[in-house]
Order: structure tokens, then sequence, then C-alpha cells
């Protein structure tokens, strides 16, 4: 059964909850959103009493609270999350750190962070594995005693954590005074919505705990819509019941062992010459200019381990993929999903210079991609990248793509019909050459550098084909005539010639290419040597 306990109950029933551990602790998960990592776990109290059954925490802790037994019962639940890290550390299971809260009746017994440290020698527990919470409200009317506590944690070696953020009327006068190491967002702001006024609220408090390098944790996220819309604005880490509900002692350690565990890392250090924050906040001048003024764009995060997940995309980066794909098909997942090892070098190793230089980073890589509506294929993308943002090991970059798979299989197809030229060249005795009109350069085929000596470009063409002697004196006033009639837009032009000190003969032939205008533009040249009748047979 389940009856609500009144005052007088509660309090004689309190004695007996801490001997039997009816006052026991629930664990809540804390989750990075982007790599499904769990990063921590607040340790929640809760009461269960053998006759009347749950009872809820708004009603048995203000009871404590007003008989002076809060002390009591927060220390219980330390002890017992101490003797459960225990447990796990001798049985090899991996731990994540548990928060503890702290109430501000905890605080006005100045014994009570001696109290926690003892508890944590007698388990031999590692301080890194402990975080104390304590409300925004406790530093009301108590903001020395508050400051005192927290200076005696840190000097314990014990990670602070203000809980509640947002829910006081002081908040940014508190954060200014205390000096805590993360801070808890209190989702409240939502009101069951997403964005308004609250969302402009919160989006100004990740930016800010941005530039004060605080971790940032949103507590009582409860739908994917909140969760990825706090991802957008920069708050990865998550917790509520999205994730999971608190969970009691095996069941915790079942989660612990299924699932991934990273560190809680400092905020996104920004560039500031970039003013990058103002990327994750959906009511900025920056934001619009993202979604609707420049290019194919997307936000990533990259870090030393090689690892390089999607953040943020506008719609015409999921227009120059090509592939009908949507944000939520490609966010969250790896940038460079789709190549192979060759390309994730090449673009990693562009990654890596951006962060070295600080400047934009450019290269071209192939990719298969895949959508339900459209299939397979493989496309190439040009990405311009830089850094904007550094947290330890973790880099944020801006990157900008443009999709040249067309104009990549349009030059491998010139390619590969040019080394068919080339080799259909070497088998006849053929020469063939391009010249530009406007700049008077000539570009001749492998075959005439080969059996030649000529360079890859020729300045002021024909002149030193003529001083070459590939052209012979007799001819050269002819074959300068021709590039004049070529210039002023003859189609095409063709004569058996002598040519080289040999004086062998070849049928020369020029046919010009004009643009849309009708302006000439270039012209192609071919030598064909000319088989007389007694070398045929």
């Amino acid at each position: 059964m389940q009856k609500r306990m009144n005052d007088s109950e509660l309090l004689d029933a309190f004695e007996g909850a801490l001997r039997t551990d009816a006052l026991f602790p629930l664990y809540q998960p804390q989750i990075n959103h982007n790599t499904k990592h769990m990063v921590g776990a607040e340790v929640l109290m809760r009461w269960k009493d053998p006759e009347f059954g749950m009872q809820y925490p708004s009603d048995f802790i203000p009871v404590l609270e007003k008989n002076d037994l809060i002390f009591r019962a927060d220390l219980h639940i330390f002890e017992l999350g101490c003797r459960f890290l225990k447990k796990c550390s001798e049985q090899d299971i991996h731990l994540v750190p548990l928060s503890f809260n702290m109430s501000r009746y905890d605080i006005y017994n100045h014994t009570y962070v001696d109290a926690l440290e003892a508890i944590r020698k007698k388990y031999d527990v590692p301080v890194k594995l402990l975080r104390i919470e304590l409300t925004e409200s406790s530093a009301i009317g108590g903001l020395a005693l508050v400051t005192a506590a927290i200076e005696k944690l840190h000097s314990y070696g014990y990670i602070v954590e203000m809980d509640d953020f947002g829910s006081g009327y002081s908040s940014l006068n508190i954060l200014k005074d205390l000096n805590v190491d993360v801070i808890k967002l209190d989702m409240k702001f939502f009101d069951g919505t997403i964005g308004g006024r609250g969302g402009i609220i919160i989006g100004a408090v990740v930016q800010m705990a941005r530039w004060l390098e605080i971790p940032l944790i949103a507590e009582g996220v409860e739908n994917m819509e909140q969760a990825d819309y706090m991802k957008s604005i920069g708050c990865y880490y998550i917790q509520g019941y999205l994730y999971s509900k608190p969970l009691p002692e095996e069941t915790f350690i079942d989660m612990l062992q299924r699932t991934s565990h990273e560190p809680l890392k400092p905020a996104m250090n920004l560039i500031s010459t970039m003013d990058a924050g103002k990327f994750w906040n959906p009511q900025s001048m920056e934001t619009l200019i993202f979604n609707n003024f420049v290019g194919a764009a997307a936000i990533f995060t990259y870090e030393e381990n090689g690892s390089a997940v999607l953040l943020r995309v506008n719609e015409k980066y999921l227009r120059e993929l090509g592939m009908n794909l949507s944000e939520k098909e490609i966010v969250g997942h790896d940038v460079m999903a789709g190549q192979d090892e060759h390309n994730k070098k090449i673009y990693t190793d562009t990654i890596r210079r951006a962060i070295a230089s600080r400047d934009e980073e450019t290269c071209e890589t192939w990719r298969a991609i895949h959508s339900d509506c459209c299939g397979d294929d493989e496309i190439c993308l040009r990405t311009d990248m830089r850094v904007i943002g550094v947290a330890g090991n973790q880099y944020l970059l801006y990157a900008m793509v443009q999709n040249i798979t067309a104009e990549k299989r349009n030059f491998m197809v010139l390619e590969q019909s040019e080394r068919r030229f080339r080799f259909a060249s070497e088998q006849a005795n053929v020469y063939a050459w391009e010249y530009i009109v406007a700049t008077r350069q000539m570009r001749p085929c492998f075959r005439c550098m080969r059996d030649l000596g000529l360079p890859a470009v020729l300045e002021n063409y024909p002149e030193p084909a003529i001083a070459m002697g590939i052209f012979p004196p007799d001819y050269a006033d002819m074959y300068r005539d021709w590039h004049r009639q070529i210039a002023q837009g003859v189609k095409s032009l063709e004569a058996i010639m002598p040519l080289t000190v040999g004086r062998i003969p070849f049928h020369v032939r020029y046919t010009t290419e004009f643009s849309e205008s009708g302006k000439p533009v270039k012209a192609y040249g071919s030598a064909t040597l000319v088989i007389e009748e007694s070398q045929k047979t």
C-alpha cells in the first residue's frame, strides 16, 4: 500500500528508516546527448516505509528540514553512496562520479563538510568520484557560509555543482560570487514549450557558461525535442526521464556496465575573433545568416582520438548532398561517414592543418552515401573548414561544402579520353596540340614533348616552334599567317608541310573553337605523317 504519512508519523519512523535503510538512494544517470556516453549520476533520496509505502520527497524532506534532521538524512545517503562505490570498485565495475545534494540546513551545521570527508575516508573512495550539489536557494541569506563551505570542499578536492540554476531570483549575482565547478540548469524555463522567452534565456545561460568555461548539465529533460534543442545551442549533458528515471542500485549497475563512459568536460572555449557563440543562439543574426545566406554549411566537433561528430547543418548543406536526407538522419553521426581509409586520411589531415593554422583549410573527398528514398550513390565534396572553438582535446569546426561530383566525373572522363588519345597517337604517327588564341599559348601532347623536346607550354606561339626548326624557314611565314587567320575567325585550315630538319611530310590541320558570342577561343592542331605509296608496300 501507499499512504502519505503525516509529520508525527514521519518523525516517529525516522530513526528506524536510518537503521533499516528505508531511507535509501536512487541513481539518475547524466548522459552526453551527442555521444550517448554516461558522464555521471545524481544520487536522489527516497523513503519506503514498511507500513505506509513510498513517500514523496516533497512530503518528507520539508519535515526533516523543519526538525533539523535533514543533516543526518543527507549524511546517511552519502554514506550509502560511498558504500556503493566501494562495492563497485571491489567488483571492477567501471564507475562514474556521483552527485550528492547538500541543503542549506547542512551548511548551517559547520561540521557537515568534515563529516562528508570522514565518511569518504572510511570507505576509501577517490574524491574525484564525488560531487556535491548545492541549490541556488542555499546561498540566499547565507552567502558567507556557502562560500566557506565551497572553499572547504575544494580544499578536500570535491567538485561543487550549482543545482537548479535559474529557479531563483538572483542567479547571476550568486554565480558571480560562488566559485562552482558545474552548473545544473533548471529546465522549468521551458514550461512545456521550446523556444520563446525561456529559450532565449537558456541560450544566454549556455553562452555565459562557455565564456566561464563551466560545464553545463540540463536537468529535467523529458523528451527528444528538449534534448535536441539543448544540443543545438551547445549544451550536450542531459539528465532526465528521456534517458532514465532514477534507478535502484542493481539496475544502475547494469546500466553502468552496458553504457560507455566519458569525463565531464569544460564548456567550449570559443575563438573570440569569430564570436562563434552566436551560432548557437537560434535568435541571433549569425544563425539567420547560417541558415539562409551562406552556402552549404555545417558545424562539427573533432577529438584527438579521431572522432568527428556532425552537430548542426543548414538546409543548403542537405540540398548539396543531393539525396533527400533530413537533418535528423545525419546530425549526431560521423562527419566522415562513408569515406574509405584513403579519403578519411585526407579529411583528418585537413582538420589537423586547420587546428594547427587556425586558418581556413580545404580538401576534396569522396564518400558513399545512402538514403531510403534515393538509394546509394558516391559523391565528392570540397570542404573548406576552420576551427571556431576549443575545449581540452575537443575542437569545434565550421565547414562550408560544395558538391563537385559532376565536375570530378567530367574531369575523369576527359582524363580517360586523353589517355586513350595519347595511346592512339603513339600507335599512329599523329601529333596534337592546343592553341589558345588570346594568350598565344600552345600546349603540346605527350608525344610532342617526348619526340620533339617541347615544354608543357610554349609562349608566343608559333615563334618557338619556328626557332627550333620544327617548321622550316620557307614555311614559317605561311604558318604565321595561319595563326593570324585563326585570330580573325577562320574555321579550319589544312595543308601538307615538310616538318623538322628532315623535312618529313605531314598533313597539318587546324580547327577553331568559338565562344557563344562567335569570338575565336582555341584552335586544335594536329600533324599526321603522310605515308607515300612506296612506303605502304
